[in-house]
């Protein structure tokens, strides 16, 4: 055998491996909620809720988001079933309860539960707010701007570059994988919740988008928190600079019906957004007021 043969011979090899390997950890998950095997070790789960990954590593269990208490507890009888080892770290990209209220799964197996600062102050105001402190777990660490850790052969980075969906949403990079978790920084052709109440800035989140764009490859996979019907959780950078137009474009329209004398109440009857036709169903009014009370300085 020559040199090139030996080398296509293994190349083929190592492939084949790879995808075994895959095929043999997406066969562990036979249940109704969805879980989909992005990597040999890095997958996603869907059931209620926004989109949950997790990793294995050698040492121990990442999850980033942890949807409902039902829900996490799924992800975790199943990761649990399926490879015994510990949960080393909870990731939480933002405060919203269809992220964190499935923390209080977590309490007493994992580590770590990590989030940014202002994540953790308004996952801490919502539940006083709420009277349902004693169903939360919140985070025991937080970061400002940018947290890197080696766990297992892969290294993760979070990233928060300003106010979007809130003042405390995060970026994932799974480096190795070179998968990023967006959180609820990116809906995909799904209407998005702006909480203004917890800081949420539209245009800003545009200028946090180009951060992104800029900061990882072409080559770079994408988890989103939500996506509407027909819609996949996952995309590229393409599905990114389309919400970026989107949020730009709604910015655009409100404002010109503002300038056109429109009351906020015209303005809410709209069923569209011109430029950005391919983000339908119900919803649009969260983004429309949320436009219209940051244009105006209003609440």
């Amino acid at each position: 055998m020559n040199r090139r043969q030996f080398v296509q011979q293994t190349s083929f090899t190592i492939a084949a491996l790879t995808l075994a390997q895959k095929n043999i950890l997406a066969s562990w998950f036979d249940d109704p909620w969805k879980i989909t095997m992005l990597t040999d070790r890095l997958g996603i789960f869907e059931e209620r809720g926004g989109t949950i990954a997790f990793l294995t590593t050698n040492e121990g269990w990442v999850v980033v988001d942890a949807q409902f208490p039902e829900q996490s507890k799924h992800l975790i009888d199943e990761l649990k079933k399926k490879q015994e080892q510990p949960f080393r770290l909870l990731i939480n990209t933002h405060h919203h309860g269809d992220h964190t209220a499935g923390n209080i799964s977590f309490k007493g197996i994992v580590q770590r539960v990590l989030a940014h600062e202002n994540s953790k102050k308004n996952q801490e105001a919502v539940a006083i707010k709420n009277k349902t402190e004693d169903k939360q777990l919140y985070p025991d660490q937080t970061f400002g701007t940018l947290w890197c850790e080696k766990i297992g052969a892969e290294k993760i980075c979070l990233y928060h570059w300003g106010a979007g969906h809130t003042n405390g949403d995060s970026f994932t990079h799974f480096q190795h994988a070179n998968i990023v978790h967006c959180g609820d920084l990116v809906f995909n052709r799904r209407h998005p919740y702006v909480d203004r109440s917890a800081g949420a800035n539209m245009k800003n989140w545009i200028a946090v988008l180009d951060k992104a764009l800029h900061k990882f490859s072409r080559k770079t996979k994408y988890v989103f928190g939500h996506s509407g019907d027909g819609y996949k959780v996952t995309g590229k950078a393409d599905d990114l600079r389309k919400f970026q137009d989107y949020l730009g474009n709604t910015l655009k329209f409100v404002e010109a019906e503002i300038k056109s004398g429109k009351s906020k109440e015209e303005i809410l009857k709209a069923t569209i957004i011109p430029g950005s036709e391919e983000w339908k169903g119900d919803g649009i009014s969260r983004p429309l007021t949320a436009a219209y009370e940051e244009l105006t300085n209003t609440n």
